[in-house]
């Protein structure tokens, strides 16, 4: 059966309607490594599109409709032949990647050598050449495949650290585009970043765009500094700010801007689902089914070595062992989303992960009443929001994250105005949800301390955080950040020569 042509239903997967071609030659191209939907691979051979909602889609798909606009990725199977097809009104051009090349430029480059050294070098990461040379050739075929998409004058957007080669060379192959970039993750410290053998090419693999994004104002500082002593190209610093003067970069005739988006969520569509009575009979089931405990504590997680998990539950541990917590009344459940399972930090994490939770229920647990529930699955999303719904303390302890949209997801969720938010200041989220309990995920004590109040906190005093809170999120939404950056990138274009 080909991918492109027909589909079977699966429980657990919604099923895409046979596909028409594109037309050729779209205003407005997003260049990411997935595509906004996944190829799956049945056991018969056979395979069929799945939808895959992010953040990411569900702020894009709006532009892009408005814009008869593309998106170039790759399908999630490798080797897979797919012919461009249009799903739902949007045309997607598939980027095939062999199986080694995802083992070499997606497992290796990317989340071996860059993932770790862009989150502070939590795990050593590992500079192969072999890895960097398929690196540079996918990165290369993305490239390619977007000069072929776009028409004339198009405005193209790259997302992420998987791609950061492609500013330059599409700007080779077309410059008659307007590229922007906007990097996920955190940029790292400058003499974190200068350990890798390959800095300037991926420096200099940026600037080939005309607006390069990040996070914060920290990463895109750093970027600056950067372009200045490895690019050798003049700077001006501004204060990179969302609503202040954007840096910039002398690259030849061009001017390259670089700024702070902090992305978002869909706050007011998870407001709206938090607000139905089916969400709301859900979380009280929840509770229900966890025994009407006094507290529930929460962590939601894709399971990687940067979110803190271990983190948490080593806290929960020592308080239970101070008797600072009551296992009677307390539970904590921790839902972590597969990722990575071939990659060996990622494995031995795990195999860590699940040894403490056995650990916490076998020294404090009874029968029937585990002090950790522990999921390690996807959750739909409705589900999710109800354990947000349900949850006396959400606990978001990544040890550096780019930015936690987790923890916005927490605050959108809770219109009663219920619940606590404890948050590691080494996301990107710390820096506008100031009236979360703020921790530092390396000071156990804090940690624990800080877990203590937020769980023991007012009511009074839990809906004034809430509130706060909850004002930030909703003004500040997914669509109001990929406003800002295509804005910012058209306002870009109209002011060069």
């Amino acid at each position: 059966m080909s991918p492109g042509a027909s589909s079977s239903n699966k429980p657990g997967a919604e099923a895409v309607p046979v596909p028409d071609t594109p037309e050729p030659g779209a205003q407005l191209v997003v260049v990411a490594n997935r595509l906004p939907v996944d190829l799956e691979q049945l056991p018969d051979g056979s395979h069929k599109w799945k939808r895959s909602p992010g953040g990411l889609v569900t702020a894009l798909e709006p532009v892009l409709r408005r814009n008869k606009g593309a998106w170039v990725g790759w399908p999630g199977v490798a080797d897979a032949e797919v012919e461009p097809i249009v799903e739902d009104g949007l045309s997607l051009y598939p980027v095939r990647l062999s199986e080694r090349e995802v083992a070499d430029y997606y497992e290796g480059f990317s989340n071996g050598t860059l993932w770790p050294l862009y989150h502070d070098v939590v795990v050593k990461p590992i500079y192969d050449r072999t890895w960097w040379n398929t690196y540079v050739e996918v990165n290369r075929r993305f490239a390619e495949a977007t000069a072929e998409v776009a028409r004339e004058g198009a405005t193209v957007w790259i997302q992420d650290y998987q791609l950061q080669l492609v500013p330059k060379m599409l700007r080779m192959l077309r410059p008659d585009l307007t590229i922007g970039f906007f990097l996920h993750i955190p940029f790292p410290p400058v003499e974190i970043f200068m350990q890798l053998p390959w800095r300037a090419e991926i420096i200099d693999g940026l600037l080939g765009a005309d607006l390069v994004g990040f996070h914060l104002p920290g990463g895109a500082q750093n970027f600056l500094y950067l372009a200045n002593r490895l690019a050798g190209h003049s700077t001006t610093r501004g204060t990179v700010g969302v609503r202040s003067k954007f840096g910039e970069v002398s690259v030849g005739f061009r001017t390259v801007r670089v700024g702070a988006f902090p992305i978002s969520i869909a706050s007011a569509e998870i407001d709206e689902l938090a607000r139905s009575k089916a969400v709301k009979a859900r979380a009280k089931q929840i509770r229900a089914e966890l025994g009407n405990p006094r507290r529930i504590m929460l962590g939601v997680d894709r399971l990687d070595y940067t979110k803190g998990i271990n983190i948490r539950l080593l806290a929960l541990q020592e308080l239970l062992a101070e008797g600072r917590l009551e296992p009677s009344e307390t539970v904590f459940v921790q839902l972590a989303t597969p990722s990575r399972e071939r990659v060996d930090h990622y494995i031995q994490m795990r195999d860590e992960i699940e040894r403490n939770v056995g650990r916490i229920n076998g020294d404090y647990g009874e029968v029937g009443r585990p002090v950790v529930h522990y999921i390690h699955r996807p959750i739909p999303r409705q589900e999710l929001i109800a354990f947000f719904a349900a949850a006396d303390v959400m606990l978001v302890t990544p040890v550096r994250d780019g930015m936690n949209l987790v923890a916005k997801e927490y605050v959108a969720s809770r219109n009663d105005l219920g619940g606590a938010l404890l948050l590691s200041e080494f996301t990107g989220a710390a820096m506008e949800l100031r009236q979360a309990y703020l921790v530092n995920p390396h000071d156990l004590d804090g940690v624990k301390d800080t877990l203590l109040e937020a769980l023991d906190q007012a009511p009074a005093e839990g809906k004034r955080r809430m509130k706060a809170m909850r004002r930030q999120v909703l003004a500040h939404d997914v669509d109001r950040w990929a406003r800002s950056f295509l804005d910012a990138l058209a306002l870009g274009k109209e002011s060069r020569p």
